[in-house]
C-alpha cells in the first residue's frame, strides 16, 4: 500500500487538496481570530449558508442556459459578499432586530439556491461537493482563485490590522479617535465572506464554521495576544487539514468532513487545559 506522503509524490489530484488545504489554513486561523473575538460567529454561518443562492443560480445558468464560462465558485463569492455587506447593513441601522434579519438571510439564501437547483436538469455532483466538500475536486484554475483571494486578506489585513484590532475590542474608543468604525465592520464582514468560499472548497458549506472558528477558539485558550492566536491558528489549521487527509487517505473517508472531525475533537481534548 502507498504511504500518504508517497502518494503526494505520484498523484496530482492529492497534491493540488493538500496545497488548497494550506491556501484556506491561512486565512482560516487570520479571520477565524477577527471572527472569535468579534463574536460574529452567527453572522459568519449567514453567510456560510447564503452561498448556496449564488451556487445554486450559477449551476442553472450553466446547465439549464449553456452559460459554461461561468464558475459556481464565483457564484459563491458573489452571494457571500452581497450578504455579508446586507448583514453588516442591517447591523448598523436595525440593530435590535439583527439576529431575526439574519436567520431570515440564512434560510432564504438556502431557498433559493434550493428553487434554482430544482430547476438544472442532471445529477449535480458539483453541488454535492459544495455541500458537503470534496478537496480532491479542486482544480488548478480554482487553485489560482484561492490564492487570488488569499492575497487579498492577507493585504488587507496586513494594512489594517491595528484598525481590526481596535473595533474587535473597543468600537466606542475607536470611534472617538477618529477611526471609521462602520466602514471597517463592513469590511471585516467582507473578508469573512472571502474566508467562508475558501474553506467551501476545503469542507463544504455544512462543515465551513468548523474550521472558521475551531483553530482560533483552541488558540485562544492558551493567549491573550491577538497576534499570537492568529499564528497558533493557522498553525493549527494547516495540522488539521494534514491531519484529516492523512486520516481519510488511510481509511477512505470524505477528506472534508475527516478535517472537521479532526478539528472538533482535538478542541474537545483542548478544554480542559484553559489557562
Amino acid at each position: 500500500m502507498i504511504s500518504f506522503f508517497e502518494a503526494l509524490y505520484i498523484n496530482p489530484l492529492l497534491l493540488s487538496a493538500v496545497i488548497a488545504g494550506l491556501a484556506a489554513s491561512v486565512v482560516s486561523g487570520i479571520i477565524g481570530s477577527y471572527v472569535v473575538v468579534k463574536r460574529i460567529v452567527f453572522i459568519s454561518g449567514s453567510i456560510s449558508h447564503s452561498v448556496l443562492s449564488g451556487i445554486g443560480f450559477c449551476l442553472w445558468l450553466e446547465r439549464a442556459k449553456g452559460v459554461t464560462w461561468i464558475s459556481p465558485l464565483f457564484g459563491a463569492l458573489a452571494a457571500a459578499i452581497i450578504s455579508a455587506l446586507f448583514i453588516g447593513w442591517i447591523h448598523l441601522h436595525y440593530r435590535q432586530r439583527e439576529d431575526s434579519v439574519i436567520a431570515a438571510l440564512w434560510s432564504v439564501g438556502m431557498a433559493i439556491g434550493i428553487l434554482f437547483i430544482s430547476q438544472t436538469p442532471g445529477f449535480n455532483v458539483e453541488l454535492t461537493n459544495f455541500l458537503i466538500g470534496n478537496i480532491l475536486w479542486v482544480t488548478p484554475v480554482d487553485l489560482y482563485v484561492l490564492f487570488g483571494l488569499d492575497l487579498f486578506i492577507l493585504v488587507t489585513v496586513f494594512c489594517l490590522h491595528k484598525r481590526f484590532l481596535a473595533i474587535c475590542f473597543d468600537e466606542e474608543q475607536a470611534q472617538l479617535q477618529g477611526v471609521p468604525v462602520n466602514s471597517l465592520y463592513l469590511l471585516l464582514l467582507v473578508l469573512t465572506a472571502v474566508s467562508i468560499v475558501l474553506l467551501i472548497q476545503v469542507v463544504g458549506i455544512i462543515l465551513v464554521m468548523t474550521m472558521l472558528t475551531i483553530p482560533a477558539a483552541i488558540a485562544n485558550l492558551f493567549t491573550k495576544s491577538l497576534s499570537s492566536m492568529m499564528a497558533i491558528a493557522v498553525a493549527l489549521s494547516c495540522l488539521f487539514c494534514l491531519g484529516g487527509m492523512l486520516t481519510s487517505y488511510h481509511l477512505d473517508w470524505p477528506a472534508g468532513a475527516t478535517i472537521a472531525l479532526v478539528a472538533g475533537l482535538v478542541y474537545v481534548a483542548f478544554l480542559p487545559f484553559k489557562r
